[in-house]
């Protein structure tokens, strides 16, 4: 019978979560900190924000960069967290582009970037992460999906896409690492005020709340403590679970 017994959780996990100068990624980053976690603050542009998000930290914790789109970037990035901080424990896959169009009408340059962003370097960070874990015999994947993975959105075949991708790479995945103590999961929120619907008008987000259950806009705050769930059970893994008020069952 192969060994399936599973390492014990570092006392200060080395988490990176990607994306983390935007909204949700600020939270999750400020969750996993207060769960005493050391966090690598990943940005692709933002530095400023990602400084900022840093600063709130109270362990021990960095910023990084690079796009997650390309595996040279990656690869750097990985060695320089295992240099400070140690090899990754915990991997959220937080950071994400959106170019909505009409399939009809879409430049495929903007679609194909969507699907590297989201997709490919989904891809790319548990490359690089997911083969320490397996020696160690403990880890923690974390990739963040949508309700558009899960249901049809006009205007949204890419976004949409690379989401429903990343659900397929999860339960994968955890089908690949179950038995070494490595979980993988997806975390789905609905929508809530960020920078990806900053920009909706007044009569589009009036919509979205009437099509909700529960008929509201989500907080950042209330989505990212989901990520201590994931972090304590060992029997959970290949799963999604929607943080959304109810609009992927509508």
């Amino acid at each position: 019978m192969k060994d399936t017994t599973a390492g014990a959780r570092p006392a200060q996990p080395v988490a990176l979560v990607t994306g983390a100068s935007g909204g949700l990624g600020q939270a999750l980053a400020l969750e996993l900190d207060a769960l005493g976690c050391r966090v690598a603050v990943h940005y692709n542009r933002s530095a400023e924000q990602a400084h900022a998000v840093r600063e709130k930290l109270q362990n021990d914790a960095m910023v990084v960069t690079g796009d997650v789109a390309s595996w040279e970037a990656v690869t750097a990035m990985y060695q320089e967290i295992s240099d400070r901080l140690g090899p990754i424990d915990v991997l959220v896959n937080n950071g994400a582009v959106r170019r909505d169009s009409l399939m009809a009408m879409q430049d495929p340059r903007d679609w194909k970037q969507v699907i590297d962003t989201n997709l490919v370097g989904t891809f790319h960070t548990c490359r690089a992460s997911v083969p320490a874990m397996l020696r160690r015999r403990w880890g923690r994947i974390v990739n963040i999906v949508s309700p558009s993975g899960l249901i049809a959105t006009a205007g949204q075949t890419a976004y949409s896409a690379s989401k429903a991708g990343v659900i397929g790479l999860t339960r994968t995945l955890a089908a690949e690492c179950g038995r070494r103590g490595v979980t993988v999961n997806a975390l789905s929120p609905g929508f809530m005020i960020t920078g990806m619907t900053e920009n909706l008008s007044d009569g589009v987000m009036e919509g979205i709340r009437g099509k909700t259950p529960i008929p509201r806009f989500g907080t950042t705050e209330e989505v990212a403590r989901a990520i201590g769930l994931f972090l304590d059970s060992d029997f959970m893994t290949g799963q999604v679970l929607s943080i959304d008020g109810g609009v992927s069952i509508t």
